[in-house]
């Protein structure tokens, strides 16, 4: 790991840690899921990136599992397809809370760019290398969601 991966890295690590003490609720429709285009597969024909409802969900990448937690949760969605698209989208005034893939380079320009805004950042798994058919673990994209939303009927 080079030094601004490891600084990238710790970066991510404490802004983290800073939003979960925070303790930030919202409702679910001012949650946001905002996921890099690199984590559709690569050779698939359809464009998400205009459109996520071109999906259609073959499982071939995670595109489809980050679609039905959207639903099952009834947050909001949306692909990074670009820097500047992504940041205007996080600091609406509607969004509340987000939870963001990427790699931890794109995470600290975000998080930094975004600030005081509430993200849980979620570092994507690169088993091809940067940009090209990357990962997330699931599990954990929903227990950031769950942590976010607030607990209706307290």
């Amino acid at each position: 790991m080079t030094l601004s991966e490891t600084i990238d890295s710790k970066f991510v690590s404490l802004s983290n840690l800073v939003n979960k003490l925070r303790a930030a609720k919202c409702p679910p429709n001012s949650l946001l899921i905002l996921f890099p285009h690199c984590i559709q597969y690569s050779k698939c024909p359809q464009k998400i990136t205009l459109d996520l409802g071109e999906c259609k969900r073959c499982g071939k990448c995670k595109v489809k599992n980050l679609l039905e937690l959207s639903e099952k949760y009834g947050v909001q969605i949306a692909v990074a397809s670009g820097g500047r698209v992504a940041l205007q989208r996080v600091k609406s005034e509607e969004i509340r809370g987000v939870v963001a893939v990427a790699c931890e380079k794109e995470l600290r320009i975000g998080l930094m760019a975004a600030m005081p805004k509430a993200i849980i950042a979620v570092p994507n798994l690169r088993p091809h290398g940067y940009c090209k058919d990357t990962d997330v673990t699931m599990e954990e994209v929903e227990k950031e969601i769950l942590r976010f939303l607030e607990v209706q009927g307290k």
